[in-house]
């Protein structure tokens, strides 16, 4: 992995951002218990600020998204059945394979490249049982859906595939939730009531240094923090890094405003570089998030880290540019200076 040298741009993820100074010092500040017991305040008030941010009944505080999504999958589906999910979906894709090590399940995946799962895919998926294939116990969603460019989800949209979701219960990959929320003026909240469990993360663009969490049901939850414990996931003084994470939600989330604007004219510089292969879809850059495909990719990566930029690929052909706290506009045009002399 390249590492960020002084003075670079790191575009590669909103993953990189570092713990502001109010974070530091509710961090150093924080009363803190065993929450191994469930004896600590701290972790406790995080849980419930993110529930009510959620308009869920309980939540609980995990290391990552991915263990988050992990619990969300062993709690709501079962084994041997079939979970519906998006191909490009974290949950399918960047977690190394867990769903089927931790869970037994087997994915029935559908076309997702405008960052939607259909009720039609769905509804078919549902159907397959009555045809001696795998019963489906769980639909997977992401909001805003990463692989598409950070595209997030509408009330109506979600509300037809709840619809055709019926009984079948849905978790929401919301790692980027509230980029979602300030995108779309829609508040978590409602987004969320469409979804028997959501999860977001903390340490993206939120800026918190460690954390995620899962809101839903209460029976759910308490279910989820046995499965925190088998995953390895129970902590202890947590409150040291809950604290951060209490800052984040309560600071951090208008901003992400910020980096959305400067994603859009990163998206617009590389429109203008390669008007006839991504000018169309990069007019739906929408929050944070900047997916292109050059005719060389890793040509283009290694451009970028020669002028500064840190930059990724998400797959083969697939550049990905992503704004967050840690970079300004002097940052963006330095970026928007090496897209337009890219090979």
């Amino acid at each position: 992995m390249p590492q960020q040298s002084p003075g670079a741009v790191d575009l590669r993820s909103d993953t990189v951002t570092r713990p502001t100074a109010e974070m530091r010092k509710a961090m150093a500040d924080a009363e803190v218990g065993d929450d191994g017991f469930g004896e600590d305040p701290t972790v406790a008030e995080l849980e419930a600020c993110y529930a009510a941010r959620v308009g869920k009944e309980a939540a609980v505080f995990v290391p990552s998204g991915t263990m988050a999504n992990q619990i969300a999958v062993r709690v709501l589906a079962q084994a041997g059945t079939a979970v519906v999910a998006g191909r490009t979906e974290h949950v399918v894709a960047f977690e190394a394979g867990a769903a089927a090590r931790n869970a037994g399940v087997q994915f029935h995946l559908v076309p997702d490249a405008d960052g939607l799962v259909q009720a039609s895919d769905l509804a078919y998926a549902v159907s397959l049982a009555a045809f001696h294939q795998p019963r489906v116990s769980l639909v997977c969603i992401e909001n805003t859906h990463m692989a598409s460019g950070g595209i997030p989800w509408t009330l109506e949209q979600l509300d037809v595939l709840a619809s055709a979701a019926g009984s079948v219960p849905v978790h929401m990959d919301g790692a980027r939730l509230f980029n979602a929320e300030v995108a779309t003026a829609v508040p978590a909240s409602a987004m969320a009531s469409r979804a028997t469990t959501v999860m977001t993360c903390l340490s993206k663009g939120l800026c918190a240094p460690v954390g995620s969490l899962l809101a839903g049901p209460s029976s759910v939850i308490e279910t989820g923090r046995v499965e925190r414990k088998r995953l390895g996931g129970s902590m202890r003084q947590a409150g040291i890094v809950a604290a951060a994470g209490l800052v984040a939600l309560r600071t951090m989330v208008d901003r992400l405003a910020e980096d959305h604007a400067r994603a859009h004219r990163l998206a617009e510089a590389v429109a203008d570089r390669w008007p006839d292969r991504e000018a169309a879809g990069l007019a739906r850059t929408a929050t944070n998030i900047v997916v292109f495909s050059p005719p060389d990719a890793a040509g283009v990566v290694a451009h970028f880290a020669r002028h500064g930029i840190l930059a990724d690929r998400i797959a083969p052909g697939v550049v990905r540019l992503v704004t967050h706290h840690d970079v300004d506009d002097d940052g963006i045009e330095r970026a928007r200076l090496a897209i337009a002399r890219a090979p």
